[in-house]
């Protein structure tokens, strides 16, 4: 019989040392259950970004899936098209596109919030929807666009048939890199292509209008690429999988590789989240299936607002909430623990430096560490590197235990 298989990630929940009382958030949080599970099982980090590339969501939960990014990622915009299901042309470039707050939308501006305040989806989607109508009518030059909403600020906007056009090229960095600077650099970007140029000043002025009640007062393209394909999870590891988040680009992961995409209604990807119903739909999940695997977005969210006491509380919420309950539920299972990368408040976005992980189950002979930390996990010497090898590295450390 197989085992079941736990891989429970914090987004963002490593840091560095300064974010509170001289420590990191994880060394801050109470994690009583994350910490015994490292005394009794083995640690390590694992490098989850390739040389070269950004340190994105995106490319290291590929990573942690066990797909090499280096092979396989095409963009951020165009997973989350596949966990929205949209049917792309191959030759389609797909775009992730932010309803942002910024100061003012010309070279003078700067980005003021990458999430326009967090809007709530049931504001942003008849936004997002009007917009796509609306920019239709301002100009000639929308007609290769379409606007797709999404979660919350998260939505994608279809370039069609530009995978091979100069927009495929444009590096437009992602909002939540620049909170807090100007916005030249990027625009000047957006203007080489007329025709992004022309649809994100028409939504600006329509985001300006009095009939918009929300903090979102323009839309920031960024992360496109080419429809995105990836080899099946199960015929890779041997495992019936599944992924449980708030967030699309894990939902786009999931579905691109075959995966079971579990809803949770009450998952919003902040503090506030649904953790009972996300711990519910994984063990209704492997009662059939052997994997699944489990992701919170809030340590990120709250490192990308510089705020450190929300960080250790997400974090908390994690161990006490997720890590506790089904470790509870699923005593003899393979139990992974990581975040794909850190997302130091110093920084207040995304690094590529190794990430802490832990592995428990049962059998494993412990490494030493005395809780799950960054420093603990760094201090035992083992780095799985390249990181999409984690994964696999871990199910084989496991059966040699078992």
């Amino acid at each position: 019989m197989k085992r079941k298989v736990l891989f429970l990630v914090a987004d963002g929940m490593g840091g560095w040392p300064g974010e509170i009382d001289g420590g990191t958030a994880m060394e801050a949080a109470e994690t009583p259950v994350m910490d015994a599970l490292a005394a009794s099982g083995v640690t390590g980090t694992a490098r989850t970004i390739p040389p070269g590339m950004p340190p994105g969501s995106d490319v290291a939960n590929m990573a942690l899936l066990g797909f090499d990014p280096a092979r396989h990622h095409t963009g951020r915009g165009p997973i989350e098209a596949a966990a929205q299901g949209l049917k792309l042309e191959p030759d389609d470039l797909v775009w992730r596109l932010n309803l942002v707050s910024v100061s003012r939308f010309d070279a003078s501006g700067t980005m003021l919030d990458y999430s326009a305040g967090h809007i709530a989806t049931p504001d942003a989607v008849p936004l997002v929807r009007r917009l796509d109508q609306e920019c239709a009518r301002c100009s000639d030059a929308y007609s290769p666009f379409a606007l797709h909403p999404g979660v919350q600020y998260r939505h994608l906007l279809v370039q069609r048939g530009a995978a091979q056009a100069p927009e495929a090229r444009l590096a437009v960095r992602p909002p939540h890199d620049i909170t807090g600077q100007s916005i030249a650099r990027d625009l000047e970007t957006i203007g080489a292509s007329p025709l992004l140029w022309s649809l994100t000043r028409c939504a600006a002025r329509l985001l300006e209008g009095p009939d918009n009640a929300t903090k979102a007062n323009a839309v920031w393209p960024w992360g496109q690429g080419r429809t995105l394909t990836l080899p099946s999870f199960e015929a890779a590891f041997g495992l019936k999988g599944a992924v449980v988040s708030a967030v699309d680009l894990i939902r786009g992961l999931g579905r691109a590789a075959g995966m079971e995409v579990l809803d949770v209604p009450g998952a919003t990807g902040l503090l506030d989240t649904d953790y009972e119903g996300k711990v519910a739909a994984a063990g209704r999940f492997l009662e059939h299936g052997d994997f699944v695997f489990v992701h919170l977005e809030g340590p990120d969210e709250c490192g990308h607002g510089g705020d450190a006491a929300c960080k250790a509380e997400a974090i908390a919420r994690f161990d006490a909430r997720v890590v506790a309950p089904l470790t509870q539920a699923f005593p003899e299972a393979v139990c992974l623990i990581t975040c794909d990368h850190l997302t130091p408040l110093a920084k207040r976005t995304h690094v590529d430096d190794p990430v802490p992980f832990l592995l428990h189950a049962p059998g494993l002979n412990p490494n030493g560490s005395e809780r799950f930390s960054e420093a603990q996990a760094a201090a035992r010497g083992l780095c799985i590197e390249p990181g999409h090898e984690l994964l696999a590295w871990a199910l084989a450390r496991a059966s040699e235990a078992s």
